[in-house]
């Protein structure tokens, strides 16, 4: 499991480097009112940035959502299996 975890991160390794070696020519981004000539690996990195966050965010307030089973409401049946 040890060498499959390390070959599945060198090889995700691997394609990053690749991406970043081929998108390295610069393309217009425009957002909004704004437009600027960037290389497309920082265009990619923003928005990959960008999403994490958004994915973190959204985890965290659902998170806060959740109420907490209260020990005192823990009955039998929560423990029985089937």
């Amino acid at each position: 499991m040890r060498r499959m975890k390390l070959a599945l991160i060198l090889g995700l390794s691997l394609a990053l480097v690749l991406v970043v070696v081929q998108n390295t020519s610069p393309i217009e981004g425009r957002f909004l009112w704004f437009s600027a000539e960037v290389p497309a690996i920082l265009l990619l990195v923003l928005t990959t940035t960008g999403g994490f966050i958004l994915g973190l965010l959204v985890a965290i307030f659902y998170q806060r959502e959740k109420k907490p089973v209260a020990p005192s409401e823990y009955t039998e049946r929560t423990y029985r299996t089937p």
